[in-house]
């Protein structure tokens, strides 16, 4: 996988639009995933997944990768959905940051693909501190390890565990009916 993200990035960088195609259809919806369990709206994730993959091309020249680009490219989903989120607050500081859609799909066709279990868990996640929930879905989704999560955000590493520790714990009270909704 590594190596095919490094040869996908140096056909890119030389032009070959159908190798850049590979890398967005590869990471779309993984980078979905994530935006949505960060945002809770699946219209400003795709925004946002949209946003990290132009700069991507917009940067490509000076780009240099530096491992995983599946973990490059959710920590970019995730500063880009906290940057969202923040600018949000801003604006509407009377209310909460999420919409209470949790992300869920508003054509029939669509609500049919989310299972019962899907929304259940992204219902929980959306419950989760934005600390934990950025975290867990990073490990998750993106594929990072503890160190990496922790250089990332700029965080103590024992802060990071502790922060993907506490989320599973509140996710699984959640789903298990033990925390008050």
């Amino acid at each position: 996988m590594l190596a095919e993200d490094r040869v996908l990035i140096w056909k890119s960088k030389r032009g070959d639009q159908r190798a850049f195609d590979r890398i967005y259809h590869k990471h779309l919806d993984t980078m979905l995933s994530v935006a949505v369990s960060l945002l809770g709206d699946r219209s400003e994730a795709e925004d946002v997944v949209q946003d990290v993959f132009v700069k991507l091309i917009e940067t490509l020249d000076q780009f240099q990768l530096r491992g995983s680009l599946k973990a490059f490219l959710a920590t970019c989903v995730a500063n880009r959905a906290r940057d969202q989120l923040r600018r949000k607050m801003r604006k509407d500081r009377t209310g909460p940051a999420l919409q209470e859609n949790h992300g869920r799909a508003t054509e029939p066709l669509e609500r049919a693909m989310f299972s019962e279990d899907v929304l259940r868990v992204h219902s929980a996640m959306s419950q989760l501190p934005y600390e934990q929930k950025e975290v867990v879905t990073l490990k998750i989704h993106g594929g990072l390890s503890f160190r990496a999560l922790a250089q990332q955000l700029e965080l103590p590493l024992g802060t990071v565990q502790g922060r993907y520790r506490y989320g599973l714990d509140r996710l699984r009270s959640l789903l298990n009916g033990e925390v008050e909704k």
